[in-house]
């Protein structure tokens, strides 16, 4: 799912190529994407873009007469700009054309046509202050990856970004947030900071003025999400993961929880008292399980 630095940088090239624009034609072709009726799609046709900004995961272009048009790409939704043959939608500009697709058969992305901003409902990461972060990590008590992702609380932070925020921060994802200290909340919130404005940075370089493709979760420069099993970069330990429906969470046993593996809800129930307490039990588990199918 495009977090917050993949968002900044579409809005940033969309603002680019549409701001001062007016929108000629647009065409919905996926039958559940568009989500309101009032005011309708076509009310937007022939009407200027004005500004595009970030409403945490949602990308919104504001028209002149106050209509907005908000997209939240979710899960497989993706962006292009004069490409993509057979999307499910499509936005003619005349400065050129704004398409959307999303891979898979789960369609989840979702368009809305508004006659308001979208404001986000989370505290915005980058410009919290201290006690603004506190309070919001603090009002209710979660996990820290729950309350990392939680779109109530902070403000278009996601799956991958919540697993490189905490092993920066040396923090464990199932940490409960009433139980922190104040040098951990602060520790934190410099993580917050510095690993979602180096990848917002760091987009941006990549993409060199040009249109954002090849958005993805999974990043090669990546310290943990997306490498389960690859040496931790801190200190070369492998990478665990704790796996869920449909999301997985990555983390370094040795920087982030003493030592300590944290049960798999699928294995721990497979293994009951057998599962690996430590780095060392889970290695002696493969040995003894290696040797048995030799």
């Amino acid at each position: 799912m495009p977090e917050l630095p993949d968002v900044v940088v579409y809005v940033e090239a969309l603002a680019q190529r549409v701001a001062g624009h007016r929108l000629t034609r647009a065409a919905i072709r996926g039958p559940f994407l568009l989500r309101t009726v009032t005011p309708p799609l076509d009310a937007l046709i022939g009407c200027r873009a004005a500004e595009v900004r970030r409403a945490g995961k949602l990308i919104a272009i504001g028209f002149e007469g106050g209509l907005w048009l908000a997209i939240h790409l979710m899960i497989a939704g993706r962006l292009h700009w004069n490409g993509k043959r057979q999307p499910l939608a499509a936005f003619e500009f005349e400065s050129g054309t704004l398409t959307l697709t999303e891979a898979g058969t789960q369609h989840r992305a979702r368009i809305h046509v508004l006659d308001r901003a979208p404001e986000a409902s989370g505290v915005e990461p980058l410009d919290a202050s201290p006690e603004d972060f506190t309070a919001a990590l603090t009002g209710e008590n979660h996990t820290l990856k729950r309350a990392l992702t939680d779109p109530r609380l902070f403000s278009g932070i996601g799956n991958a970004y919540s697993d490189e925020i905490l092993h920066r921060a040396q923090l464990s994802p199932v940490a409960l947030t009433s139980r922190l200290s104040a040098g951990e909340i602060a520790r934190l919130h410099a993580a917050v900071r510095s690993v979602l404005s180096e990848w917002v940075d760091r987009l941006r370089a990549q993409a060199r003025g040009a249109f954002p493709e090849n958005v993805t979760a999974f990043r090669d420069e990546m310290a943990v999400h997306g490498k389960f099993g690859r040496p931790c970069p801190r200190c070369g330990s492998p990478v665990q993961r704790i796996r869920y429906a449909a999301n997985e969470t990555n983390y370094c046993p040795v920087c982030q929880t003493a030592g300590k593996l944290l049960a798999d809800r699928a294995l721990s129930r497979l293994l009951r008292e057998d599962w690996p307490r430590s780095l060392e039990e889970l290695e002696a588990l493969k040995t003894t399980r290696s040797q048995r199918t030799k």
